[in-house]
């Protein structure tokens, strides 16, 4: 069967295909959808990445595809009705080593952002710095403050315990209340208003959908304290950039740390300019173990559904039924899984 893996990504695993016929981009960038057509043609398995759109359009390109293995924890880049439609399984990679390295970083946003660290190190490195001084980039304590997260989930709970080491106060916004882990980190839920007026900083962990969509636009930033941060390691936009901007230049805000953005790989202009803001390239779950880890869970979901077996990160369960069956039916045969 063939498997086409349209970019080159880190880590071994892709080895494990081999009994495949398998095709790998050459290219270090996203392919056009031309390209992704003429390089998978006849595919039965795809590795994919954010940066891939999948409409259904595109999919129809592919008669034999039974699994888009999406090398990423979000799965906004597949139209997934137009996959469940057409019997083909959809998979993402999250795992605990995600979700701790998003959390880390967001923390090492959160610290940067509040001493200033990227501006002093341009300072630095331009020669601009000839002696001590008592006012010289002046940041603001993070000990003892209030910290407000959009999103008490996996990734969000684990910026919360972090929280502790600082003696933070730590109150959390989600569409529904989550007692267990209240009582377990200390955290109070609100609704977002309220979190939005009483945090001295904001952090998003939520998923992109119709609702999420600018869900922090002008209004709501009108709402939060004018010495507040906020932090995006969600996705791009969920935050209305224009508003962004307008909001730090006129001070309603004091700072904003974005990983993720609204245009990706476009960054907002206004944005690029202002010293108040770090802007890095959508690199929170960055980590050596973590890209590894990511790239064994995509192998694993190929090589699961090409051996008639269900895959273990499966985004559209309720297509199953249907692929397993005519797995069965066909005599579906190939590689199994190994333990790793």
């Amino acid at each position: 069967m063939k498997v086409l893996v349209t970019r080159k990504i880190p880590g071994d695993h892709l080895k494990r295909l081999e009994g495949h016929e398998v095709a790998i981009s050459p290219f270090n960038r996203p392919l056009a959808p031309q390209e992704i057509i003429e390089m998978g043609k006849g595919a039965d398995a795809v590795i994919t990445l954010l940066t891939d759109r999948w409409t259904g359009e595109l999919m129809d390109k592919f008669p034999n595809l039974k699994i888009i293995s999406n090398y990423a924890v979000g799965f906004d880049n597949i139209d997934l009705k137009a996959a469940t439609e057409r019997g083909i399984v959809v998979t993402n990679t999250p795992s605990t080593q995600v979700n701790e390295g998003v959390a880390e970083f967001t923390w090492a946003l959160i610290l940067a952002l509040s001493r200033r660290v990227v501006e002093a190190d341009e300072y630095a490195r331009k020669g601009a710095y000839h002696g001590w001084e008592p006012d010289i980039f002046l940041g603001r304590d993070v000990y003892g403050k209030t910290l407000g997260i959009v999103g008490l989930g996996r990734i969000g709970s684990m910026v919360a315990r972090r929280a502790k080491g600082f003696n933070m106060s730590v109150v959390y916004h989600n569409r529904s209340r989550d007692e267990k882990t209240e009582t377990e980190l200390g955290v109070k839920y609100l609704d977002l208003d309220p979190l939005l007026r009483l945090s001295d900083y904001v952090t998003l962990h939520v998923p992109l959908t119709k609702e999420t969509t600018h869900l922090i636009n002008a209004e709501k930033l009108a709402l939060m304290k004018p010495t507040a941060y906020l932090i995006n390691t969600a996705r791009g936009a969920v935050v209305d950039e224009h508003a962004l901007a307008e909001a730090l230049r006129e001070g309603k805000i004091l700072g904003a740390a974005l990983d993720v953005h609204e245009n990706e790989p476009q960054m907002n202009p206004e944005l690029m300019q202002m010293e108040n803001v770090i802007l890095t390239p959508h690199i929170a779950s960055g980590t050596v173990e973590v890209r590894e880890k990511m790239c064994q869970q995509a192998v694993d979901s190929v090589l699961a559904v090409l051996s008639g077996q269900k895959p273990e990160n499966i985004v559209n369960e309720e297509v199953w039924p249907s692929v397993k069956a005519q797995s069965q039916s066909i005599g579906t045969t190939g590689l199994v899984v190994g333990s790793e």
